[in-house]
Formats: structure tokens, sequence, C-alpha cells
């Protein structure tokens, strides 16, 4: 995998962490315990500085960065789907982001909350605790339940669970 350091703001990746080898991780990128990062993703500290919170999942193609000396914030157990863009936003923990969605700067989404697929936060949106946002834009369209959190944790280990045996069985057949 692509780990580039830029001056002096170099990637710290948790010996736990599982990152794909055509992941590329670029410069300030901060990544938790037994997170996975998917197959093509481009995390890019080079200016900004990117956190990932233990047990998350980065899914494949997605795209992170940071306005310069800002911040990007992904919590801890956080589903972001495959194809995903997030920009100098917060995601609080265990928040789900739906494939193709996009997270635009200085955005905040709440904990428990989840945002559908190909769905627009905009520009300093704020998307409160425990909501379920979809559109372009994105607007509320109801709250996460019991049963949908349950759904979720279950999904959520899944990834934690891949981390672990990519570490281990995962290999190229030449």
């Amino acid at each position: 995998m692509p780990i580039y350091q830029i001056k002096d703001r170099k990637p710290v990746i948790s010996d736990s962490a599982w990152v794909a080898p055509s992941a590329e991780i670029i410069g300030d990128v901060r990544i938790g315990k037994h997170c996975y990062i998917g197959w093509g993703a481009i995390l890019r500290g080079d200016y900004g500085t990117i956190t990932i919170g233990d047990e998350s999942a980065i899914e494949e193609g997605v795209i992170i960065h940071a306005r310069p000396m800002d911040k990007t914030v992904i919590g801890i157990r956080v589903t972001v789907g495959h194809g995903v863009m997030i920009h100098n936003a917060v995601i609080r923990d265990y928040a789900t982001i739906g494939m193709r969605a996009t997270v635009s700067d200085f955005s905040e989404i709440g904990e428990w909350s989840l945002v559908g697929e190909q769905a627009l936060v905009a520009r300093r949106q704020i998307i409160p605790p425990g909501k379920i946002y979809a559109g372009v834009p994105a607007r509320e369209i109801g709250d996460m339940k019991e049963k949908t959190k349950t759904e979720w944790t279950w999904a959520k280990q899944i990834y934690v669970d891949l981390a672990k045996q990519y570490r281990t069985d995962c290999s190229i057949i030449e």
C-alpha cells in the first residue's frame, strides 16, 4: 500500500488496522485500532489532519481530505460506504455514511446517525444524533430505531472481523 510522508506530516496507522494494498494514505492521517481501509481508498492529509477512530470501516473507493490547517474526524465504529467523499467534516461515533454520499466542508454527522446513499450533506450542515437523512440536499426522513441500531451493530462488526481476517488470510495469487 502506498503510504506517503509530506515534510513532517507522516501517517500513524495502528498495527491492528488493515489497509488494502491499493489504498493511498498521505500525510497526517491517524488510523485507529482494528480499522478497515478498503481497496482504492484515498486518505489525503497533506495539509490538514485526518483521524479515523477505532473499529471504523472506510470502504472501497472512499476519498477523505481536510482543508489547510484543519481536520476531518471520523469517530469510533463509523461505517463509511463505498465511494463516499468526505471533506473537512466531523462524523461522530457509530454513524453510517451510505454509498456514494458526499459530506461537505464544516458539516457534522451526529452519533448513531445515518446518511443515505448518494445524499449530499451540504457545507456547514449539522445532522443531529440518532437521525436518518437522505436526498440532495440531505433532509431528515426519520429516527434511528433500536432495531436499526442492532442491525448496524452487526454490520459494523463484519468490518472489524474483516480487518482481522485480512491481516492473516489475504494474499496475492501470482
